[in-house]
């Protein structure tokens, strides 16, 4: 399934002024990379949102999440977000800002 690239333009806007953006295929979608770690990514039409397992329950509680699951088992530390959960401009920053904090806390590689 195509990546929704409506969604990925509107992530290259927040991400516009950090440095070591990158953009890669992953997990048959696209992924944004953070110093080569894994910031956040689009399968379909859902936000791929990183945060680490930390505060993982938590945002898994928001609304419009849900655990990310391609092969039965969830990964942990990575939340689904649908098009509601990020459909304001405010929401898709916040996810990705989350995304961004998590990933400046991991080494670069």
């Amino acid at each position: 399934m195509p990546h929704d690239e409506g969604l990925a333009q509107r992530i290259r806007e927040i991400l516009a002024d950090y440095r070591g953006i990158t953009e890669k295929k992953m997990f048959g979608g696209m992924a944004f990379m953070l110093n080569g770690n894994m910031l956040c990514g689009i399968i379909g039409e859902d936000f791929i949102a990183r945060m680490g397992t930390g505060d993982y329950e938590v945002y898994l509680g928001k609304a419009h999440t849900r655990k990310f699951d391609m092969t039965g088992k969830p990964m942990k530390g990575f939340v689904l977000v649908s098009p509601k959960g990020y459909e304001d401009d405010s929401d898709l920053s916040f996810w990705v800002k989350t995304c961004i904090s998590f990933a400046n806390s991991l080494p670069q590689k």
